[in-house]
């Protein structure tokens, strides 16, 4: 197969990449850019660790192509960050328990964000259904959830 160059604004950083045409975003991003934080559980579009912000929208990104990222503005959970600090999302998975066991937490972060940028004072049943893409295999959702209403109300603050 042929390479192909394409460029991927992740971050805030552009960056050209040369892909396989059938090459993931979740591959390339982790492969190629080296940006690790975003997790493969299911590889099918099921779990949701590897949820990315592509031009605002939440997606799997073991089921985009890379090539169909061409071009836009794709945010990984390391992008969720500013300046070194952590996003109000980060810090209340943190202080309220939500990371658990830690495999589903940059996509729950992530999901969770994407919630928050369209919906900054969500009700308990937005949550569930912003986060039902996201699957925790541990102990449940119950400190997820209360991380991600905490979030909402420091967001407010």
């Amino acid at each position: 197969m042929t390479k192909q160059l394409i460029t991927l604004n992740v971050n805030g950083e552009r960056s050209e990449v040369a892909v396989e045409p059938s090459w993931t975003l979740l591959e390339t991003v982790r492969e190629q850019l080296r940006l690790t934080g975003t997790k493969e559980g299911c590889g099918t579009g099921d779990c949701g660790a590897c949820s990315m912000i592509v031009d605002g929208r939440l997606i799997t990104s073991c089921l985009m192509l890379a090539v169909q990222a061409d071009g836009r503005e794709i945010a990984t959970v390391e992008g969720i960050s500013s300046n070194g600090d952590l996003d109000p999302v980060q810090r209340a998975f943190i202080d309220k328990g939500g990371v658990q066991c830690g495999y589903c937490t940059p996509g729950m972060i992530v999901a969770a964000r994407a919630l928050l940028n369209a919906n900054l004072n969500p009700s308990l049943q937005e949550i569930r259904e912003g986060l039902a893409g996201n699957l925790c295999r541990c102990t449940g959702y119950a400190k997820i959830y209360d991380s991600v209403l905490a979030a909402a109300e420091a967001a407010r603050a």
